[in-house]
């Protein structure tokens, strides 16, 4: 399951960054490519409200991290391995508004704004950004029959 999710997520690499989209070639955000990928391994996504480019400067709500608690497997960020998701605070006491899928032990995946979906290597500046991180839930039966 690990290696399907960094494979599809690496299919996007070179997608235009698009806020709020969700379209392999077409643009997405870091979001998006989370949603992109959930759907080629589970099916249909949960349902995501609109939201803005500073919608933490106006909430100053995790709503993100509120999110990835209700459909992914909270992990110790020690835990880490590819296919893992990882969230990103990107300033000290700031609520977290990045996202990336862990694609080996010093890289990741994500969709950055003026860069499209890149993999990047998991520098020191990236770490100490960290929040948390989660794994994909464990499919279920129907939706392992669904992808054989």
């Amino acid at each position: 399951m690990r290696d399907r999710i960094v494979a599809e997520a690496r299919r996007w690499i070179g997608t235009p960054y698009r806020h709020q989209a969700s379209a392999l070639g077409a643009g997405c955000d870091c979001l998006g490519l989370l949603r992109g990928v959930w759907r080629a391994e589970y099916g249909p996504e949960p349902p995501v409200p609109p939201y803005s480019p500073d919608w933490d400067e106006v909430a100053h709500e995790d709503v993100l991290l509120g999110a990835a608690q209700m459909h992914l497997v909270e992990i110790p960020v020690k835990a880490l391995r590819p296919g893992d998701v990882i969230l990103f605070r990107m300033a000290r006491g700031a609520v977290a508004k990045h996202l990336g899928i862990c694609s080996g032990a010093e890289s990741f995946i994500h969709a950055y704004s003026g860069h499209g979906v890149v993999e990047s290597r998991l520098t020191h500046p990236w770490r100490r950004r960290i929040a948390t991180a989660f794994s994909f839930p464990a499919p279920t039966v129907p939706d392992l029959q669904a992808r054989s």
